[in-house]
């Protein structure tokens, strides 16, 4: 039941080339829905901090498309440059509770990472830059 909640609670993703290109991450509106109410068109706030506790702030966009469905769009260009992110890096968006007196959007600590070949084997590893 553990593992079921705490899928409640993050959301992932691993980056494809375009994304990394562009420096916006796209999600299907069904991977987020826990944590973001629909609203076409409109814009939010996705206040994250990264492995070194840095604070950042993302704007994401709703939109439906007739073809693909309902989907989000997050733009992160200066965290995109300056983490180096690269293509199949893992994004995983972990929601944390909000503290009396801050901002009404969500909240999310958010994790790199990164496949690392260590003596032979495969591994993910923890960007921590």
């Amino acid at each position: 039941m553990k593992n079921q909640e705490q899928a409640r609670q993050s959301f992932s993703k691993h980056l494809t080339l375009s994304e990394v290109k562009d420096r916006i991450i796209f999600f299907s509106y069904t991977d987020v829905v826990p944590f973001f109410e629909f609203q076409e068109g409109y814009f939010f706030f996705v206040n994250v901090t990264d492995s070194l506790r840095k604070p950042w702030t993302f704007i994401g966009t709703f939109y439906a498309n007739p073809e693909i469905g309902k989907y989000v769009s997050i733009k992160w260009t200066k965290f995109s440059s300056e983490k180096r992110l690269k293509a199949n890096n893992e994004v995983i968006f972990t929601e944390r509770p909000r503290h009396e007196g801050e901002a009404p959007w969500k909240k999310f600590k958010l994790v790199i990472k990164r496949k690392i070949k260590l003596f032979g084997q495969v591994i993910w590893g923890e960007l921590k830059v």
